[in-house]
């Protein structure tokens, strides 16, 4: 059964999507690293996300991703499915289509470049939420977005009972600890350099990008913080701190930066789509060289 308290597991990453070599949807390659992600420590995967190249693969794309995942860890995960648009007919007709597919959840962006006001962000939270049919995991990213969903109108939608998480990317750290205080939604943490800090707050866990490398990393640090061996997880949480910078940190978007290294892995990536560039030789070079490092303990 799932746990109220973490509707959508509790070490969950934000998976890419594979492409073959020409571009095309790798479905077999999707299978093989979401098998792996979850026998090394993740509960939940969250498809068709940004760092899935959501904004560039079509909805039937999607919705064949979330068939192959599915088939592929079978109950062993949580499956949470990124139907965010600037539209919201558009964003309920993806929610509708994700669990037809076989999705667990939906994680829903704000509405982005039209810059709603606050009720109007609301709005549109409540009729995807009425509509879906599947539990929903608000997504506050306003650096990507250009609009925040304030901690007012967060304590507002808690009251949905469809609603029931966040993923936070707010970089907000106080206005976080408001909505946890005050209401029962299940935080998340979207950025990798908070997962242990939110964890120690109250959250329910993380959506993770470097998890895509490291899952088991990920899952220890919670892991550690949960059996009171908090300096362990301290630790693990500083000792992932380069790999995370130079992967979620720098001037290069996490897809680029999780496939440049997955392909030096050898593991299921492939290219990035267009407007998106690979990664060059000297930062896969680094990215290969801070994993090594991490991996060895030094």
């Amino acid at each position: 059964m799932t746990n109220p308290s973490r509707p959508f597991g509790r070490t969950l990453c934000a998976m890419v999507t594979p492409f073959t070599e020409s571009g095309a949807l790798d479905l077999d390659g999707a299978g093989r690293l979401a098998d792996r992600l979850v026998t090394e420590g993740c509960d939940g995967l969250v498809l068709n996300g940004t760092t899935g190249e959501s904004p560039t693969t079509t909805d039937a794309e999607k919705t064949e991703l979330i068939a192959a995942v599915r088939d592929a860890v079978g109950d062993r995960a949580r499956l949470l499915a990124g139907v965010g648009t600037a539209d919201t007919r558009h964003t309920v007709e993806l929610a509708l289509a994700a669990g037809k597919a076989g999705a667990d959840g939906v994680l829903v962006v704000t509405p982005y470049y039209s810059r709603p006001p606050q009720d109007a962000v609301e709005a549109h939270f409540r009729e995807v939420a009425d509509a879906a049919g599947l539990p929903v995991m608000l997504y506050d990213i306003p650096g990507r977005t250009g609009t925040r969903i304030e901690p007012e109108t967060m304590i507002r939608l808690a009251d949905h009972p469809g609603i029931v998480a966040v993923k936070d990317c707010s970089y907000d750290f106080l206005g976080t600890q408001k909505v946890l205080e005050r209401t029962g939604l299940a935080y998340y943490a979207g950025c990798d350099e908070h997962i242990l800090a939110l964890y120690a707050v109250g959250a329910a866990g993380c959506v993770s990008t470097v998890a895509n490398v490291v899952p088991g990393l990920v899952r220890d640090i919670l892991d550690t913080f949960e059996a009171g061996d908090t300096a362990v997880s301290a630790r693990l949480q500083r000792r992932a701190t380069p790999l995370v910078e130079a992967m979620t940190a720098a001037d290069l978007p996490g897809t680029v930066t999780v496939k440049g290294l997955l392909n030096a892995l050898r593991l299921p990536a492939g290219p990035v789509r267009a407007p998106l560039r690979a990664a060059g030789p000297e930062t896969v070079g680094r990215l290969r060289g801070l994993y090594e490092d991490l991996l060895s303990g030094s």
